[in-house]
C-alpha cells in the first residue's frame, strides 16, 4: 500500500499525475551560471509562471522556500562536475533524512545506465528508495541511457533505463526523449510509472515545446526543464508556456501565445 505521506507530497509536486519540475542544481556541476547567481529571483519567476515544483541540492533551501510561492520543493542527492575527471560519475550529497530537515517533498537521483558507474548508482538508487518509503517521500529517478557506445536517444535503451527506475522503486521517472512520439511510447510503456523529459539542448523555444507535445502525445507525464527555462531570456514566460503544453494540452504555437513568446518559424 502506498504511504498517504507518499501520495500527498506527490500531489504537492505535480498536479493530476502531471509534473513541471524546474531542476536548478547546476550550481553543483557548472557553477554559479546565468539563472542561478540570482537563484531567488530565478525561482520566484518560474514559481509564478506556472512550475509546480523546483529543485536544487540541500544547501540551497534556505534560498529556494521564501520564493517558491508554495510550489513543491526537491531535494537531488547526487552530483557531479564538468571540471572533475568523469561527470558520468555521480556521487551522493545528501540523504532523504537531511531532505526532509531541508522542507522537501520529494527527494530525486540521477542514475547513467550503460556508464561503468551503474552498478553503484542502482545500489544507492535502491538504498535511497528504501529510505524514503520508510519516510513517504516520494523518489523521481533521473534515469539516462549514458556510457561508451551507449546512444543516448534510443527508445529500447531509454525504456531499459526508466524500468530499472521502477523496478527499484521509484516514484517518478526521468529521461531523455527519444525524438518522436512514436518511438517514445515504447519508452512510456515500458514502466507503469509516470514518465516525464528532459529539456535536452533543442534549438529555440517552438522546438522544446514540440518536444514536449511530442511526449505528451505519446503518453508521457511532464517535464524536468532545466537550463531550457532558467536561462531562457524570460524563465516565467518560459515555464507558463510549458505549463500550457503540460496541465492545458496546448500545441506549441499556443502555448507560445499563452505565454506571450514569439512564435518562431
Amino acid at each position: 500500500m502506498t504511504a498517504a505521506g507518499n501520495t500527498a507530497r506527490l500531489d504537492r509536486i505535480g498536479r493530476d499525475g502531471r509534473f513541471v519540475t524546474i531542476p536548478m542544481d547546476h550550481g553543483l556541476t557548472l557553477g554559479a551560471v546565468d539563472g542561478l547567481v540570482d537563484i531567488e529571483s530565478t525561482i520566484d519567476a518560474v514559481t509564478k509562471g506556472g512550475a509546480d515544483a523546483v529543485l536544487t541540492q540541500k544547501g540551497i533551501a534556505p534560498r529556494v522556500h521564501p520564493n517558491k510561492n508554495d510550489a513543491g520543493y526537491i531535494v537531488h542527492l547526487n552530483g557531479s562536475t564538468t571540471i572533475g575527471p568523469d561527470a558520468n560519475d555521480k556521487r551522493l550529497t545528501g540523504t532523504v533524512e537531511e531532505a526532509v530537515r531541508a522542507g522537501a517533498d520529494a527527494v530525486s537521483f540521477h542514475i547513467n545506465v550503460g556508464s561503468e558507474h551503474e552498478p553503484d548508482q542502482i545500489t544507492q538508487l535502491a538504498e535511497v528508495c528504501d529510505d524514503a518509503e520508510r519516510l513517504g517521500m516520494p523518489v523521481l529517478a533521473m534515469a539516462y541511457a549514458r556510457g561508451p557506445g551507449v546512444d543516448e536517444h534510443d527508445a529500447e535503451n531509454l525504456g531499459h533505463a526508466v524500468r530499472l527506475a521502477e523496478e527499484v522503486g521509484a516514484d517518478v521517472v526521468k529521461t531523455a526523449y527519444s525524438g518522436d512520439s512514436e518511438s517514445f511510447e515504447r519508452v512510456v510503456e515500458s514502466t507503469s510509472k509516470p514518465v516525464i523529459i528532459a529539456g535536452g539542448s533543442p534549438k529555440g523555444d517552438r522546438a522544446t515545446l514540440r518536444n514536449i507535445r511530442g511526449a505528451m502525445d505519446a503518453g508521457g507525464a511532464g517535464v524536468s526543464m532545466g537550463r531550457t527555462v532558467f536561462q531562457h531570456e524570460d524563465p516565467g514566460a518560459m515555464a507558463s508556456a510549458v505549463a500550457a503544453v503540460v496541465h492545458d494540452d496546448a500545441t506549441p504555437e499556443e502555448a507560445l501565445r499563452v505565454a506571450g513568446l514569439p512564435v518562431e518559424a
